[in-house]
């Protein structure tokens, strides 16, 4: 069955320095899927390949592979607006240290979100 990889949803939380820095990538949909990178895009393109082999031993298996987002349903998409002000910081921030926008955001959110 062929499965499109972009639908299941995804965390990624920054590592302590205890847990050696970097950060970690899992997914919910599946208890033992996880990996890390030491950059947040790693992170991800790590996890990537480990789910592609935990649904390739699932289907190996005759294991049923669960559904994205245990039915739910996440575009990775949403809207946000903010003053100029913080878009101005957050333009200038971006091109610092020679990402995207979307990168530099994405990677603050990632790590706000560790810190739970």
């Amino acid at each position: 069955m062929e499965r499109n990889l972009d639908d299941y949803p995804f965390e990624v939380r920054r590592l302590t320095a205890d847990e050696g820095d970097g950060f970690l990538v899992n997914f919910p949909d599946f208890s033992e899927c996880f990996s890390d990178g030491e950059t947040v895009e790693e992170a991800i393109a790590n996890g990537r390949d480990a789910l592609v082999a935990v649904i390739e031993a699932l289907e190996a298996k005759g294991l049923p592979v669960p559904e994205p987002g245990g039915g739910a349903i996440y575009s990775g998409r949403f809207v946000l607006r903010v003053p100029r002000s913080t878009h101005a910081r957050l333009v200038e921030r971006a091109r610092a240290e020679g990402v995207s926008l979307n990168t530099l955001v994405l990677t603050l959110v990632c790590e706000g979100l560790g810190k739970r």
